[in-house]
């Protein structure tokens, strides 16, 4: 038995697999009128149903707010210390993060027609694990990983949870000693080196109604990345940002396994509504861990006339970057800055030194920018977004979170889903 071709065992040798010819991808229905879906997009240029939803699935249930999900399996079936090559890529885990249920759908017999085969009820997750509002999805070397904002009430501590490879039974919590670990959000991890990182949000009473201002002014959203040692499970130090900034949300470490050094997002600050991006690496000598601010991203002003509620005393526009993701060679860190619409490329050869190679507006508060085959403008702003293994296109979606979006687009998020193609060389 061989392992799955879809398991890489080198960054290099996944930019050079075939381009992706389907995109999964989740709607919401804001309203609860009817269930929130998982939907096949056709990426395949040759294709009739180029560009196109190709497959639906609804859930079972109304109210999940699907949001984040992932494989059953990945490259991480490939670690020397935790080898499962006997598993394939076939599940899609997909959590309902305000209902906590988790969805399990099979896409091998037909991709364009994933099928539910399985639904993890809150009531087991709980039991097992203390945790509810499951988020981020990761195969992972000893199983299949997830992160939860908080407990069955709505409080911390929130954590990382995990699932059978092969069953989807929850096996249970991941920490052994979570040390001053309190908010949870994003994960990932250095498998080489044997470390994982953590982010924080905020618990779920101070995200899932929308965005509270007296929360967010008293510095009670999370400013810590945190890193641990993967294999004790068990918290090694927190890195904390600014005094005054809040909400370190996606993590996205170097793809290079003998590289220690990756990148964070941070959604907001006090002082000023910019958004930052921060980088963390191990320093020389003592093997501690370190966080340095490596890109700021001021506000935009704005007519008090233009702005939402939330914005009107402030006038001006946050970026409010929500999501980034890194290229697989490394080079290119893509940043969205859901408040002003933005899109922004960085080449980041040089952690410490990047530089701005490329931007595109699409939507943003005031902005509205249209998409230049249509003409007509566009709300919500680029936020979560997926670069293709070879690093030519980068495709992103518009909506953040029902209840945020509610805040800074009232008029109501009208989805759209958007590739852009990447210059190898830098630019978009």
């Amino acid at each position: 038995m061989f392992p799955d071709p879809t398991f890489y065992p080198s960054p290099r040798l996944a930019a050079q697999a075939p381009a992706e010819k389907l995109a999964y991808v989740v709607t919401i229905n804001p309203e609860g009128r009817r269930p929130d879906a998982l939907v096949v997009v056709d990426l395949d240029p040759a294709s009739p149903g180029y560009a196109q939803i190709v497959g639906r699935v609804e859930m079972p249930n109304v109210g999940d707010e699907l949001h984040h999900f992932g494989w059953n399996a990945c490259s991480s079936a490939l670690c020397p210390y935790a080898p499962h090559p006997h598993i394939e890529r076939r599940y899609l885990i997909v959590p309902g993060l305000r209902s906590s249920k988790i969805h399990i759908f099979d896409t091998k017999p037909d991709p364009r027609k994933p099928r539910l085969v399985k639904t993890i009820e809150p009531e087991e997750v709980i039991a097992k694990t203390g945790y509810s509002r499951p988020h981020t999805v990761h195969c992972g070397p000893e199983g299949i990983y997830m992160s939860a904002l908080g407990d069955e009430k709505g409080d911390g501590p929130g954590g990382i949870f995990v699932l059978d490879h092969d069953t989807f039974a929850v096996k249970g919590r991941w920490e052994l000693d979570r040390g001053p670990q309190y908010l949870a959000y994003d994960f990932s991890w250095h498998l080489g080196h044997d470390v994982l990182v953590s982010s924080e949000w905020g618990t779920p009473k101070l995200v899932e109604n929308g965005l509270v201002p007296e929360a967010l002014m008293a510095k009670k959203y999370g400013r810590n990345v945190h890193v641990w040692d993967l294999r004790r499970r068990r918290h090694l130090q927190a890195l904390p940002v600014g005094e005054d900034d809040q909400m370190v949300l996606e993590l996205r470490p170097a793809h290079d396994p003998t590289k220690t050094h990756g990148f964070v997002g941070v959604v907001i600050s006090l002082k000023d509504l910019s958004s930052s991006i921060w980088a963390w690496h191990r320093a020389g000598g003592n093997g501690k861990w370190e966080l340095t601010k490596i890109i700021d991203i001021p506000a935009e002003p704005a007519e008090e006339s233009e702005l939402p509620p939330a914005l009107k005393p402030f006038k001006a526009v946050p970026p409010l970057v929500s999501d980034i993701d890194l290229s697989v060679d490394d080079r290119f860190l893509y940043v969205s800055c859901w408040g002003t619409g933005e899109m922004r490329q960085y080449e980041v050869s040089d952690p410490f030194k990047p530089k701005l190679t490329g931007s595109v507006h699409l939507g943003g508060i005031v902005r509205r920018t249209p998409h230049p085959k249509t003409g007509k403008p566009l709300n919500g702003g680029p936020q979560m977004v997926e670069i293709s293994r070879d690093g030519r296109r980068v495709y992103f979606t518009n909506s953040l979170y029902a209840p945020w979006d509610a805040q800074f687009y009232p008029e109501g998020i009208k989805g759209w889903m958007v590739q852009l193609n990447a210059d190898p060389k830098g630019g978009i």
